[in-house]
């Protein structure tokens, strides 16, 4: 085999380990024993793996602030309170506590990006099941992994992958971004509602909510920690705005409510840690090295290549067939690796916003067919791991068919045709 052909094996291979997950061991075993093996066998130098880890800089710092963020708001009972409100407000109706589940995951991706959803609304999700005493807690849980994606191009904050399709190049303003993805983005929201509603509708028909909770005293601490996320969120979008990275301001934002919370509450950071998912880091620090692999086969330049030629033949047939590519490949891949190569491919292309924004587009919506589709829902699984519950690959699979691929189209086609 040639050495190209040994890379495309690997990477296929780490792929199929971060979906499958053999003998139960976590996606970040996967992505980091493919990385090694590249390693091992020349494939790439100490150069490429560490040019490909610090790619992802900016994710870290990103992830870890929001990590942080969470785990204060879980501890100090911020989401305890938030699901006593949200299941008063139900009115012992399912229906509508789902609609508030759904409008609550929309305001938390946008903006506090699509991982603070998986991290901060499912906790609270879980929470408020428990204290409306519902029987199946699965279709408000699903509202938390589907809106994470679906509502994560309105800005450039809603989602670390926007961070990750950008690299080397300039971030849209924030004006010009509004203007472009606003439309799509409601689509998507309004069309993810709609299938996801249908889909669950039996299951809520079934279901019951308890009318009286209990809501529960909000510590000092639990405040503190919710003033971290407002502010966090408010930091982010004048970041955005001003194009600043956000990584490093999340990371500080997440660091130093973290140490005034600990400060006032006396409390050991050792807890706070433990209930933080480390694996995510090497996960995404693997992901980057194996497309750092990839990109040395000629990659990017083969899809920059052809993404020229279908744009110089029609720049709307270019756009629907780049976003429902990429769509599916990210399901394969992940999308922050699928992003940093369709990124750097829309970037050495120079294709015209409307590809560009298609393939945004995809890299962010497509990710809702598979279950590691995108790092929110492996987020997402995780936090269900930690409250007893389990998703299969295929049953999220056939619902995530049902749901994304309307939402895909619809977004797309208002894209281009207005």
């Amino acid at each position: 085999m040639t050495e190209h052909a040994i890379t495309w094996s690997i990477a296929g291979l780490t792929a199929m380990g971060v979906v499958v997950r053999p003998f139960r061991w976590p996606e970040a075993v996967w992505a980091m024993f493919g990385a090694l093996l590249l390693f091992a066998f020349r494939l790439i130098g100490p150069e490429d793996v560490i040019t490909g880890v610090l790619k992802g800089s900016d994710v870290y710092l990103f992830l870890i602030g929001m990590m942080l963020l969470s785990e204060l708001a879980r501890r100090e009972g911020l989401f305890d309170w938030i699901a006593a409100i949200a299941t008063t407000h139900s009115r012992g109706s399912s229906r509508r506590l789902f609609v508030l589940v759904y409008l609550v995951g929309v305001v938390v991706t946008v903006f506090l990006s699509n991982d603070a959803t998986a991290v901060v609304l499912t906790p609270a999700v879980c929470a408020a099941c428990r204290a409306a005493r519902v029987r199946d807690p699965m279709p408000y849980l699903l509202i938390c992994a589907f809106i994470a994606n679906a509502a994560s191009f309105v800005l450039p904050i809603s989602n670390p992958a926007n961070l990750v399709i950008f690299a080397g190049g300039e971030m849209p303003p924030l004006a010009r971004w509004l203007s472009m993805f606003m439309l799509p983005s409601i689509v998507s929201i309004v069309v993810t509602f709609g299938c996801l509603y249908w889909t669950q509708r039996q299951a809520l028909a079934e279901d019951s909510v308890a009318e009286n909770v209990p809501r529960p005293t909000l510590s000092a601490s639990a405040r503190l920690a919710g003033w971290g996320i407002v502010l966090t969120a408010v930091i982010l979008i004048v970041a955005s705005a001003m194009h600043i990275d956000l990584g490093m301001l999340t990371f500080l934002a997440g660091t130093i409510t973290t140490v005034l919370v600990l400060a006032l509450t006396r409390q050991s950071p050792i807890e706070t840690f433990k209930g933080v998912s480390w694996s995510v880091l090497p996960l995404v620090a693997g992901l980057f090295v194996v497309v750092e692999a990839l990109d040395r086969t000629g990659l990017t330049t083969m899809l920059s290549d052809q993404l020229a030629l279908l744009a110089a033949a029609s720049e709307t047939q270019a756009a629907g067939i780049a976003g429902v590519v990429v769509a599916v490949v990210c399901n394969l891949v992940n999308n922050l690796p699928a992003g940093l190569v369709a990124g750097s491919a829309v970037q050495a292309a120079h294709v015209s916003d409307k590809i560009a924004g298609a393939v945004l587009i995809a890299v962010d919506l497509g990710p809702n067919l598979s279950v590691t589709g995108s790092l929110a829902t492996i987020l997402w699984l995780t936090v269900l791991r930690r409250e007893g519950l389990h998703v299969s690959a295929w049953q999220f699979l056939k619902l995530g068919t049902v749901v994304m691929f309307p939402a895909l189209i619809l977004s797309l086609l208002s894209l281009v045709l207005f």
